[in-house]
């Protein structure tokens, strides 16, 4: 339905989307591909369009029911309470007031809408979804609703946020990782069920579909206020959504209607899991860790469950280094209790719980304005990815998704391929 090419971050090879590409064929090196589109100028259609009022810059060959696309407004009471003026809020979660109605609570929604409205009907296979939670959440609503056939992996300790107000339909299944794993295992073991032909790979950071899908954040925002904002705070665990801000600012500077600045980025990381940020600070476009076990170690402390990605897509040609590089931004951090803080201001002051992620975001926020990375007097905007959700608990009753299997990323591939293969029978 939209007409857009590709191109490859790295040498600026322009191609066409011959179907679900996740890099350029051509090139032998890892390298972000971007989505191209030919109209320049964004068309907002109506709400009632849901995520698809931006269908002009989403990369997709049809629509889906049910979508909803994220609500910006300018804060009042949270601005108040921290001296600012200008002060946007982009909110992707349950809050019916305000017309944000995203029945999994987060902005994952935005992913899963675009990047299942980039499958084509009857595509052949089973595609696979690795997740800590709202990803996984938000891909078994609209698979399920659509008929789309869905393999989800995500750690056993991550299982509490599978919840739903009605199970989803058997074309939905899961595997769980084993107690004690995290992110980056459920992502190892995604990648190993892939390697049988009856499945394929969803793509994260590298779906243009997932970036664009993001992108609608800002485009809300710019639609909201008429400019691109001066500074754009957000939590990272992939760094995606960042990415994908970055992106959407290149595109509403082409479109001319909204100034030609460029956002400074600053998302944050959640305390004491922060890869990205140690390699930031280092000046290093590589992340590296000293042990392992460590690393998986600090990502089970986090309260931000959703951020505890090891291997993210920070130092690839197009990822979250030249997206903060060109943008004169920085990263930040915060702890538990700082996020924990700022959950407690948000819903004081705005009237609705928000997610762990999205409290450090805030809580990083807070911290770069008092150090003067970012300025009070300018135009901020705040990328709330997820709240509502203790809202949404009280109006319904739930039902959790329980895993098909628990498989271990360290099992023989003949094994995980077979287990995996068995579910789909």
């Amino acid at each position: 339905m939209t007409n857009y090419k590709l191109r490859n971050y790295a040498d600026g090879n322009l191609f066409n989307d011959t179907g679900w590409l996740l890099s350029d064929p051509s090139y032998n090196k890892p390298s972000l591909i971007r989505a191209i589109y030919e109209k320049k100028q964004l068309d907002v259609g109506d709400n009632s369009l849901g995520i698809y009022k931006f269908s002009d810059w989403l990369p997709i060959n049809r629509t889906l029911e049910g979508s909803s696309a994220t609500v910006t407004y300018k804060s009042k009471k949270l601005a108040s309470k921290l001296g600012l003026g200008n002060l946007l809020i982009s909110f992707s979660g349950y809050w019916p007031e305000i017309g944000a109605n995203m029945t999994t609570c987060s902005f994952k929604e935005t992913e899963a809408y675009s990047v299942c409205a980039r499958l084509e009907q009857n595509h052949p296979g089973v595609m696979v979804v690795a997740s800590a939670g709202n990803t996984a959440r938000a891909f078994a609503k609209v698979c399920s609703e659509n008929n789309i056939p869905l393999l989800l992996v995500v750690p056993e300790d991550n299982l509490d946020a599978l919840w739903f107000n009605k199970m989803p339909s058997d074309c939905v299944k899961l595997i769980c990782t084993p107690k004690g794993s995290d992110y980056f295992d459920a992502i190892d073991l995604s990648n190993k069920i892939c390697k049988s032909a009856l499945f394929f790979e969803e793509g994260g950071a590298r779906n243009v579909a997932r970036r664009d899908g993001m992108a609608t954040t800002v485009l809300s925002a710019a639609a909201f206020s008429g400019q691109i904002p001066d500074y754009y705070f957000q939590a990272i665990g992939s760094g995606t959504g960042t990415i994908a801000a970055w992106e959407a600012n290149l595109r509403l500077i082409e479109d001319g209607r909204f100034g030609n600045r460029k956002m400074v980025l600053l998302p944050s990381q959640n305390e004491p899991f922060t890869p990205m940020y140690d390699a930031w600070m280092a000046g290093s476009r590589d992340i590296t860790y000293i042990n392992e076990d460590d690393a998986r170690e600090n990502a089970l402390k986090i309260a931000a469950k959703v951020l505890s990605n090891r291997r993210p897509p920070y130092g690839v040609p197009g990822g979250l280094f030249d997206a903060i590089s060109d943008t004169g931004g920085s990263i930040e951090k915060a702890t538990n209790s700082e996020m924990e803080s700022s959950l407690s201001l948000f819903e004081e002051c705005e009237g609705i719980d928000i997610h762990p992620a999205a409290g450090v975001a805030l809580a990083g926020m807070i911290k770069s304005l008092e150090s003067g990375k970012a300025l009070k007097d300018s135009l901020l905007m705040l990328n709330i990815t997820g709240g509502g959700e203790k809202r949404f608990k009280n109006d319904f009753n739930l039902v959790s998704l329980k895993p098909h299997k628990v498989l271990s990323n360290h099992s023989e591939l003949s094994e995980i391929v077979k287990e995996a293969e068995i579910l789909f029978d």
